[in-house]
């Protein structure tokens, strides 16, 4: 068993719900895993930081149905506790079938796995084609055959808590609502109101969150600030873990959030053939990483190398490729400006041949400039002949991209599944761009990205979960090869 965290709509508090279980259960010495609905990166960041484990991100459109069940079943059996928190509103999708996506994912003409995940993504679009509310934390709740725990933000009603908590239990009745928690609650006066509202409904009251003012996680313009920037952390999560010893029904909790099973730690390495090494930068600047990418990349035979192009005087030693995620450079670019020695390091990598993923932020590294709120440009590696110019407008959703030229990752063709997520925008588009790109919920066509030149680079806002699609790595790491079998050692 595990238990879903859910919010009634986004910004009712799931996170610091989810936060404060996580903390209190640790301060416990329990073992928890956590996992996160949707494309984030942010929340697991924080998730990571209380249990000292990877938060796993359970994603049906970057994945698939089955992908999401069987990473769940897997680190889940490997801890004590389970949790797995929401995304937005319980019932709130992507409003389409989902078998399209996962029947032509890297559906290479002429290739075997083609016919494989043809014939998966057909079964799944048979079991998806009624709903209305795909890759939704109740889709997830399904899935899974969880529990959902309901958090209402109460600071702006008090007998209506009942008509919001009756109206989610009874709309599908195949999600099991196992009780509520009652957040941002005002005083024993407004909390004995809500609770005689409940009574009639028998539905448990599993937490109390009274206003709190001294728990603040501050945010800017893509959302939470990332755990790596908050010197108070530690301190925060030591009041969550305070509150959660006192706020929640633990004698309730507990069997809801036990695992079912506890086994030992099985690694699924495989033994590489050749030494592979992979620059990661990881640090302030570049962090949105999925883990399963990266234990993909460590599982088929690379060893990463985690690096930081804001504080390194350059590139690790003797690597065959390189791997920047995305993350906030613009937030950092007088410090990656200035960091000359880096910049030029990477170019010199780069136009040498070395195999290069870029995702978002790294594609914005790889730019000539990045000029930030301010107006102000800062130099970045220069690979790309273009610049990264921040701005008011969002670009956010779920991508379906098809590939217009074989290139570093994936050939001619070929179908993939990402998510967007940032406000800059570039001052030239490639005039051989990777992929034309399409909103996944409608099929809106939203133009051509992705830069694949010099070939030996894949450079794209588009964010990729490579579970579902071991192809993807394995195309990376077999470029890696030919830099390693050459004797090209950077």
């Amino acid at each position: 068993m595990a238990l879903v965290i859910a919010g009634e709509r986004s910004g009712v508090g799931k996170t610091t719900v989810t936060l404060t279980l996580l903390a209190s259960l640790r301060r416990r010495d329990r073992l928890v895993q956590s996992f996160k609905v949707g494309p984030d990166y942010i929340d697991p960041m924080f998730h990571r930081h209380v249990t000292g484990r990877a938060c796993r991100n359970l994603d049906p459109v970057l994945t698939s149905e089955a992908y999401v069940q069987q990473c769940f079943a897997r680190h889940s059996q490997l801890s004590e506790y389970a949790l797995v928190e929401g995304v937005m509103g319980l019932f709130d999708g992507v409003k389409e079938g989902a078998g399209e996506h996962t029947s032509t994912a890297l559906s290479n003409q002429g290739s075997s796995t083609s016919a494989t995940l043809s014939d998966r993504g057909a079964e799944e679009k048979n079991n998806a084609q009624c709903l209305t509310d795909f890759a939704s934390t109740a889709h997830i709740a399904r899935l899974l055959d969880l529990p959902v725990v309901l958090v209402i933000d109460c600071s702006r009603l008090s007998g209506s808590v009942a008509a919001i908590a009756h109206g989610y239990r009874s709309f599908d009745p195949r999600i099991k609502i196992a009780g509520v928690v009652l957040n941002r609650v005002g005083s024993d006066r407004h909390l004995s109101l809500l609770k005689d509202s409940l009574e009639p409904l028998q539905l448990p009251i599993l937490g109390v969150l009274r206003r709190q003012d001294n728990i603040t996680i501050p945010d800017r313009h893509l959302g939470l600030v990332p755990t790596a920037e908050l010197p108070e952390l530690n301190a925060l999560i030591d009041r969550l873990a305070d509150l959660g010893d006192s706020c929640f029904d633990w004698q309730r909790l507990l069997p809801l959030l036990k695992s079912e099973s506890l086994s030992p730690s099985a690694s699924s390495s495989l033994s590489p053939s050749s030494p592979v090494r992979i620059a990661v930068a990881r640090d302030r600047a570049f962090n949105f990483y999925y883990q399963d990418n990266l234990d993909l990349l460590q599982e088929l035979g690379a060893e990463l190398v985690f690096w930081s192009p804001l504080e390194d005087a350059g590139i690790p030693k003797d690597i065959q490729g390189m791997y920047f995620g995305g993350g906030f450079p613009e937030v950092f670019a007088q410090q990656l400006a200035e960091n000359s020695s880096v910049r030029d390091a990477v170019k010199t990598a780069i136009l040498k041949g070395m195999p290069t993923v870029a995702e978002c932020g790294g594609l914005m590294y790889l730019c000539e400039q990045i000029i930030d709120f301010e107006g102000k440009s800062w130099s970045m590696a220069g690979v790309l002949p273009t610049s990264a110019v921040m701005g008011g407008r969002l670009t956010l959703g779920y991508r379906r991209a098809v590939a217009l030229q074989d290139n570093l990752l994936v050939k001619a063709n070929t179908t993939v599944y990402g998510h967007e997520f940032h406000r800059s925008h570039l001052t030239l588009t490639p005039t051989q761009p990777l992929f034309e790109t399409s909103r996944y919920d409608c099929e809106e066509n939203m133009g051509c990205e992705g830069w694949g030149l010099p070939a030996n680079i894949h450079a794209s806002y588009v964010h990729q979960h490579w579970g579902e699609s071991r192809e993807i790595p394995q195309q990376f790491l077999k470029e890696c090869l030919k830099v390693a079998s050459s004797g090209m050692w950077i």
